[in-house]
């Protein structure tokens, strides 16, 4: 597996709160990027066996550290948002702060569609006057 950072996948906040355990929303973050086996992922993230059982029967705390680069190996948040279910928040009304990145690319989106809007208002013009 490598350790490139997998595209942000969609949890859905009802297969969240079906999960009992951390460990649970731990096997639902891996499904949902699936990912064919914990082995891989151990590799990915430099734990062995006995440790990533652990973290999934809840016999041993996760290091942010570990915590985080395992969400971004699978691609989403399943695990953070089950904590915050645990913690009594509404998951649906959480969302991600934009970053530059996200923001210039939404900014040069809506510049592109104002220029596309006014060039259709152009053409009907046009269209207009050689009627």
């Amino acid at each position: 597996m490598t350790t490139q950072l997998s595209i942000p996948l969609t949890v859905r906040p009802e297969e969240v709160a079906r999960k009992a355990t951390l460990g649970g929303a731990i096997d639902l973050c891996m499904e949902i990027a699936q990912i064919p086996s914990d082995k891989n992922l151990q590799v990915t993230l430099g734990v062995d066996k006995a440790q990533f059982s652990r973290w999934q029967s809840g016999a041993e705390g996760i290091m942010w550290d570990k915590f985080a680069k395992l969400m971004d190996v699978c691609g989403n948040d399943a695990p953070l948002f089950w904590m915050v279910h645990q913690r009594g928040y509404d998951m649906s009304a959480m969302r991600r702060i934009e970053t530059g990145v996200e923001r210039e690319n939404r900014l040069l989106r809506e510049q592109l569609a104002s220029a596309n809007r006014d060039k259709e208002v152009l053409i009907q013009a046009l269209r207009g006057v050689a009627a």
